[in-house]
Parts: structure tokens; sequence; C-alpha cells
């Protein structure tokens, strides 16, 4: 069965309405508030990371009937299913059945401030030589990724310019799927918006895509 990101809807023509709210109101219930904490307690336990949250949230079949925070819901409780840390019978009642299983890491109430304010900064020492410089002109990778991927499908086989280099950072795509960091230079690429969208779009507009160097090719 070949892989297939339900999150990867970006240039794909929409017949919902855009709905504009105002800033400062990132949650519509508890339930939203309490989603929130749960996935990033559990995500502080070292039982995933977050490339594999990710992943498992675009993969939900339902993805698309789901609100923001119901992928967010969706993707724990695979995640706790798949790790055995509940049961489906646990799921459907919210009571405990099976003795708990210990955990590596612990986010106390204390300590949520720090770590958030200290995040997970995803960059690391290079491992080779960057490929590419600004102002080189590349190609992005032109096939489907056959797994999770951080390259959306509208940019493949598009050329653009190089027009920053951000270092060596963890590899999303190799990430997600438990394969380690195996850091890869990551680059800001340039492209025309007129080239993706075609005529309709303004011949003045660019977009901006951070791509590593696997997505890349010489142009």
């Amino acid at each position: 069965m070949s892989y297939r990101s339900h999150a990867d809807i970006g240039g794909a023509p929409v017949t919902d309405r855009v709905v504009p709210e105002p800033e400062g109101t990132p949650f519509h219930g508890r339930w939203e508030q309490r989603v929130h904490a749960l996935t990033l307690a559990m995500g502080a336990t070292g039982s995933w990371n977050l490339d594999q949250s990710r992943a498992t949230r675009e993969t939900l079949p339902d993805y698309a009937t789901l609100g923001y925070y119901g992928r967010w819901l969706g993707g724990l409780e695979r995640l706790l299913l798949e790790r055995g840390l509940v049961t489906e019978r646990e799921l459907a009642s919210g009571e405990l059945h099976e003795p708990p299983r210990s955990l590596a890491r612990v986010l106390r109430a204390a300590d949520v401030a720090a770590v958030l304010a200290r995040g997970a900064p995803t960059g690391r020492a290079a491992l080779t030589p960057a490929r590419f410089a600004v102002g080189h002109r590349v190609r992005l990778q032109r096939e489907p990724a056959a797994h999770h991927t951080r390259l959306p499908a509208y940019a493949r086989g598009h050329c653009g310019i190089i027009e920053r280099a951000h270092g060596a950072h963890v590899f999303a795509d190799r990430h997600a799927h438990g394969l380690g960091e195996q850091p890869q230079w990551l680059y800001t690429v340039v492209l025309s918006a007129r080239d993706l969208w075609g005529e309709q779009a303004d011949a003045r507009d660019r977009v901006s895509i951070d791509a590593w160097e696997p997505y890349l090719e010489p142009a």
C-alpha cells in the first residue's frame, strides 16, 4: 500500500469558505485545550518524535473530516495504541484497565514554561559539505515520496533559486520513520508563483520553500 499524506493539500482547489478568526483565539472549546496539553505532555516523554507525530496525523483516513485538534486527538490515540500505552478498551471507557507502563521522561506542571521556552531545535552539525550555495538554480524532486515528506506536492519538479542556506537540520523524511536524525543541509528555495500556478498568478509574486538537500538537483 502506497503512503498517502492527506495533509498535502497546498495548491489544491477547495470549495470551503475561508473564515478569518481574530488573533488570540487558539481554542474553541475546553476539549481542544486538553488535547493540546495531552499532546505536548506525551511528546515530552520521548515515546515518539515530532516528525512521527506529524506523519501519524497526516495518514488518518478521516483527516479531511476532522478539525485541527480533531487531527491532533486522532494522531495521539493512534500513537498511544501503537506503542502499547493504552488499549482500545481504555480509550473507549476513559478508564484504566491495564497497569500503566513506565515512561522515559515525565513533563511536570512546574517545568512546562521552561520546556516550551527552550523548544526543540533541529539544527545539527553538518556531516558533509553543502552541495549548493546561494544563487544556485535547482529543481525540486519530481517523483512523489513513498513516505512522510515536507516537500509539498505542488512544488515537485519545479525550478527555483536558492536564497539562503540554513545549515544542517534533522531530516524529517527519515526521522518520521524511526530511521534516526540523518541531518541534511536545509535551504530556502524561491520559486515563481506564475511557474507554479500559471498565468492566473501575478508575475511579481514569489513562493519560498524550505527544502532539504535530498529534495534538490541542479537545474
